[in-house]
């Protein structure tokens, strides 16, 4: 189990990796490319919900301010699959991405960014077990 331990920093910063990939890639093409599912609030909270997904993409991945962005991330995946994606777990308009996004964000919340980044304070850093292993 120690070995494992020793892997938490990576296991951290690959999640990092894959969530703020994802979260760049929507983003951008939220902001440029126009919105798959238009939201039907005002025009300024769906270029806000692209500003958070790409700015804290970017963010994620650095590890900057790794909890935060996690929260706002998680919030805002719990909006979009209420509000865009209703229609069950898989296929068109399903919950199975944005609920994987969701859970990856909670996770780097819960358990911060881990020690490869740039992490203001002890609120990036990974848990005390993996420093003392």
């Amino acid at each position: 189990m120690d070995f494992f331990n020793r892997l938490q920093p990576l296991a951290q910063f690959l999640m990092r990796l894959v969530l703020g990939t994802f979260l760049i890639a929507h983003g951008y093409h939220k902001a440029w490319g126009g919105f798959h599912h238009p939201m039907e609030s005002a025009a300024w909270l769906s270029s806000f919900v692209a500003a958070i997904e790409l700015f804290g993409g970017i963010a994620i991945i650095l590890g900057l301010f790794t909890r935060f962005f996690a929260l706002v991330i998680v919030i805002d995946k719990v909006v979009a699959i209420w509000q865009v994606h209703p229609k069950g777990l898989m296929g068109l308009g399903g919950v199975e991405f944005p609920l994987t996004l969701a859970t990856i964000a909670l996770a780097l919340l819960c358990y911060g960014g881990g020690p490869w980044g740039f992490n203001f304070g002890k609120g990036g850093g990974g848990s005390s077990k993996a420093r003392r292993a």
